[in-house]
């Protein structure tokens, strides 16, 4: 029985990384629509999300994720807990300035 509970709790573990490295994908904020950016980014829901979007069409493409402080109803603070998760072309992550 032991053994079979050391296998089981090893499947088990192996099944919740599977899903951590699936939720923590980064998001492209210059190309995601705002279905993506809500299910993407930790602190973001459906009406930040369009705000995201909004802005990107009225400004253009974001050049820096802190640019992203800038959108209405988004703060330093989501950006640094998102800062892994955000990339701004499909090639290169984001990185602080």
């Amino acid at each position: 029985m032991t053994k079979f509970a050391l296998i089981l709790k090893s499947l088990l573990l192996s099944l919740a990384l599977s899903f951590a490295a699936f939720a923590a994908s980064p998001v492209n904020i210059n190309s995601a629509d705002a279905t993506a950016l809500a299910s993407g980014l930790h602190g973001v829901g459906p009406a930040k999300a369009q705000a995201i979007v909004d802005y990107r069409q009225a400004h253009g493409p974001f050049k820096s994720v802190d640019q992203l402080a800038s959108v209405k109803g988004i703060g330093a603070a989501t950006v640094e807990k998102n800062r892994d998760r955000i990339q701004l072309d499909a090639t290169r992550a984001a990185q602080p300035e």
